[in-house]
């Protein structure tokens, strides 16, 4: 966990890493999608990376990130376990 420290907005960099779940995306392929889907009445694609062979991405679920979709072969490391898409 990250230390409160004072000033320069940091009370909301810890107050978001505590609150968002982090995931790790490792691509085991070219061109694997990592495609993030808004919260609210209506799901909505609104954020889409791109990942190379061997190219890693953390992320965290946050106000407007209800989940995330991969496409293509990769690795998805979160707290409850690793996922590998098998493709």
């Amino acid at each position: 966990m990250l230390k409160k420290s004072r000033g320069r907005g940091d009370e909301q960099v810890e107050s978001d890493w505590r609150h968002g779940e982090c995931f790790v995306v490792k691509a085991k392929e070219n061109g694997v999608q990592v495609i993030g889907l808004t919260r609210g009445q209506d799901t909505k694609f609104h954020h889409t990376e791109k990942l190379d062979k061997g190219e890693v991405m953390i992320a965290q679920f946050t106000d407007h990130t209800s989940a995330v979709k991969v496409r293509g072969k990769a690795i998805v490391m979160t707290r409850h376990g690793v996922i590998d898409t098998e493709e």
